[in-house]
């Protein structure tokens, strides 16, 4: 990590939910940020509000990943105009629900665009500049519980979330000569809305999830928020899951999705 250096994190898809949460626990951290968005400007400049209210520095761009290559671009003008990045949190997503005798190759390479894809183009571009800088780094890819289990009916997603969990695995052991640790975040049913839940839902009844409520996005973005400290230096090529329990219970109902 930089040393004497204002630091500067990039949160993608973090113009709501946990990336939201991501970009202002990290601001609260000391980090300036660069905040990125595919759809929600207006959502993305309220994230930016919330950073600045916080003390730091934000700059807003969209990086549309629907287009790998394309928004890998826009990703790497925003570092420039940033000046260096020290933080990437990889939290931009997709979904799409369909079992593997229905699932379109359209729609298969829609979601592997976002998740992996994408991952993979601003990982890269952002190491790149950890190693030119010199100082180390994080990278925190935002994976899901379904990294480690299926999720009936999204064979699609289930498929890129495991891809994106050893795509985290062997950054991790390729980048540790530069000093930069990489890591996993596997949120379950956290309230968001890809999970059809405002963030106000945390009191919502889940009795499928062991502990019985869906999760707050700040219960993500505090474990990505420790991933970035001087105290997670011992930590890399880890999948943290952050599921209320949900793992050791696994239950296959066709009502629950993250």
């Amino acid at each position: 990590m930089s040393s004497g250096k204002q630091k500067v994190a990039v949160v993608t898809g973090s113009s709501s939910g946990i990336g939201r949460s991501c970009a202002v626990m990290l601001a609260e951290a000391g980090y300036t940020l660069g905040i990125t968005w595919s759809s929600d400007e207006e959502g993305a400049q309220e994230t930016a509000r919330m950073v600045e209210s916080r003390g730091q520095q934000a700059q807003v761009r969209q990086v549309n990943l629907a287009d790998p290559q394309a928004g890998a671009q826009q990703l790497a003008q925003l570092i420039n105009s940033l000046g260096r990045i020290d933080v990437l949190v990889s939290n931009a997503g997709v979904m799409t629900k369909a079992d593997f005798l229905d699932v379109t190759f359209e729609d298969w390479r829609k979601v592997f665009n976002v998740d992996v894809d994408g991952a993979f183009l601003c990982g890269q571009i952002a190491a790149r500049h950890m190693v030119d800088q010199g100082d180390g780094g994080r990278i925190i890819n935002i994976t899901s519980v379904h990294e480690h289990t299926p999720l009936p009916d999204a064979t699609a997603y289930t498929a890129a979330k495991h891809a994106l969990g050893g795509l985290t695995k062997s950054m991790a052991l390729s980048l540790l000569p530069h000093h930069i640790l990489v890591n996993a975040v596997a949120p379950g049913a956290i309230a968001t809305a890809m999970n059809d839940m405002k963030d106000d839902q945390q009191g919502r009844r889940m009795p499928e999830i062991p502990i019985g409520r869906p999760g707050d996005t700040r219960e993500v973005a505090s474990l990505v928020a420790w991933l970035c400290s001087e105290w997670a230096t011992y930590t890399t090529g880890q999948s943290f899951i952050v599921d209320g329990g949900f793992m050791l219970a696994n239950p296959q109902f066709k009502g629950y999705h993250q």
